[in-house]
């Protein structure tokens, strides 16, 4: 409706915008960078942030620029995620049926990885999402599983990633054995007020216009309402633009935003 009325070929704030095309910050080009050097020395990382700081999108694109001829991505996200849904979930992104029991499965995987390493020259990267929600028993198979070949070397490179309460819940001394283990720690922050501009400007850009359509004022109080959270930027800038076009508004002020924030997103 409204790429039509502002002359977009593309909507500038969904979540199907192609990684690429997704803005680089400094923060992004760091984690990604980081990132890439855990998945070829095969190390665990853990990965966090605040609800809406993009782990999800850092990991899409993680994994699309990793090279397919050396690597082999394993995608997991699930809130009930135990220690045998987690090794049916690899095993069948391998192509393989998944042993019944836990120990068997276990080993089933351990034979897959030397085979893919051998025969194809891959190497294992599972990125397990959501993993704040992991519960004690999951993360302690985690610490087992790291243990290969008596401990000389990681089968696979494992990243973790999850909200914030993640990293307090592995800084307890329960968890000590499985900290003691993190390679890489990476913790995704807000967007700064520049920073939520460039955002802005950027996914505009890549929607196909061709002129600013929100003013600065308009971008200082989605920063405010936002605090540099790109999920709520997106929310609050792709109902702004609702609302502009709507009301044929070509521009789109301070006085529009907090009209949208009050009245549809307060």
């Amino acid at each position: 409706m409204f790429e039509a009325f502002y002359e977009l070929s593309h909507s500038p704030f969904s979540r199907d915008i192609p990684p690429s095309e997704l803005y680089e910050s400094e923060i992004l080009e760091e984690t990604l960078g980081r990132l890439e050097y855990a998945a070829e020395r095969q190390w665990f990382a853990v990965v966090t942030g605040d609800c809406g700081t993009g782990k999800t999108t850092t990991i899409r694109r993680f994994a699309e620029e990793l090279d397919p001829a050396k690597f082999k991505v394993l995608y997991l996200s699930d809130s009930k995620l135990t220690p045998r849904h987690f090794y049916k979930g690899l095993l069948e992104q391998l192509g393989c049926e998944s042993k019944f029991y836990r120990g068997d499965a276990k080993r089933q995987l351990h034979r897959e990885i030397e085979l893919m390493r051998g025969i194809h020259g891959l190497q294992p990267v599972v990125v397990v999402d959501e993993s704040h929600l992991l519960d004690r028993e999951m993360l302690e198979e985690v610490r087992f599983l790291l243990n290969f070949k008596m401990d000389a070397q990681s089968p696979m490179a494992l990243i973790l990633v999850g909200q914030s309460e993640l990293w307090d819940r592995i800084n307890l001394q329960a968890y000590a054995a499985i900290r003691q283990r993190i390679d890489l720690q990476c913790k995704l922050p807000h967007y700064d007020r520049a920073q939520t501009g460039s955002y802005i400007e950027r996914h505009m850009t890549y929607a196909g216009a061709e002129r600013d359509i929100f003013t600065e004022g308009a971008i200082d109080d989605i920063y405010r309402y936002s605090g540099g959270a790109a999920r709520l930027i997106n929310k609050v800038c792709t109902h702004s633009l609702l609302y502009g076009a709507q009301n044929k508004h070509r521009i789109i002020d301070d006085h529009m935003v907090k009209r949208v924030i009050q009245g549809e997103l307060s």
